[in-house]
């Protein structure tokens, strides 16, 4: 009991940032999977090679390799450019934690994300698109104004499972130094020697987060199937 009250006020903080990290991601998330999913379905090649290629790059990958591949082997790289430019190999230059684990998770997400956008545009109806453009509406309004909305109707459990998936994502996020729930744990075992009282609590902070998650995500969908 003493362990886990002296457990508790770290563990509130890591998940202030394991929230923090998980929302930027998702916001993100959601703006990258929605332009890669209109350029996977334009009918230009270019974009539909590049929204190709990122989804298979990002999803054949696992997200501990892309975050070690980011945090650590960037900064190598820049440093390496600069040196050889400015003739100065004490260059030093370094990736904050939180903003690499935010860069990452986004990355990560949004090729998930655009899949899911994709599997819900395709879902409305093709004969909407058509009776839009028949009207005189121009194909980015009738996206806009149509399609998305009912699109996003269909795709929210999705979106809300991605929400959960990423919050527990963020435990990968430890190996770079980010002082999320999982890394608090760690670091309270490494002083207190109690890894089953301290990781009994990281696994309930976690199952709080994901379960609340879930609820409000499930109030949302029937608000919604409401207002149909």
């Amino acid at each position: 009991m003493e362990n886990l009250m002296l457990l508790f006020p770290k563990l509130v903080e890591g998940a202030l940032t394991t929230l923090e990290v998980t929302v930027v991601a998702l916001f993100f998330g959601v703006l990258i999977g929605l332009m890669t999913s209109l350029g996977k379905m334009s009918r230009f090649f270019v974009p539909r090679l590049i929204a190709n290629v990122y989804i298979e790059i990002i999803r054949g990958t696992p997200i501990l390799v892309q975050a070690l591949f980011f945090y650590f082997g960037i900064p190598v790289v820049v440093r390496t450019i600069v040196s050889l430019i400015t003739g100065d190999p004490s260059f030093r230059f370094t990736i904050d934690p939180i903003f690499a684990g935010m860069v990452v998770c986004s990355f990560n997400s949004g090729a998930y994300v655009a899949e899911i956008f994709r599997a819900g545009i395709q879902s409305v109806d093709k004969g909407q698109m058509e009776a839009a453009r028949s009207l005189g509406m121009p194909h980015k309004l009738a996206m806009r104004k149509i399609i998305l909305p009912q699109a996003v109707k269909t795709i929210l459990p999705s979106l809300g499972n991605e929400f959960v998936v990423l919050i527990k994502e963020t435990s990968i996020l430890s190996v770079i130094g980010v002082s999320e729930i999982t890394k608090v744990g760690q670091l309270h075992t490494a002083v207190t020697y109690t890894p089953f009282s301290t990781y009994l609590g990281v696994a309930c902070v976690y199952m709080i987060l994901t379960f609340t998650m879930s609820r409000l995500v499930g109030v949302l969908e029937r608000r919604l199937a409401v207002s149909d």
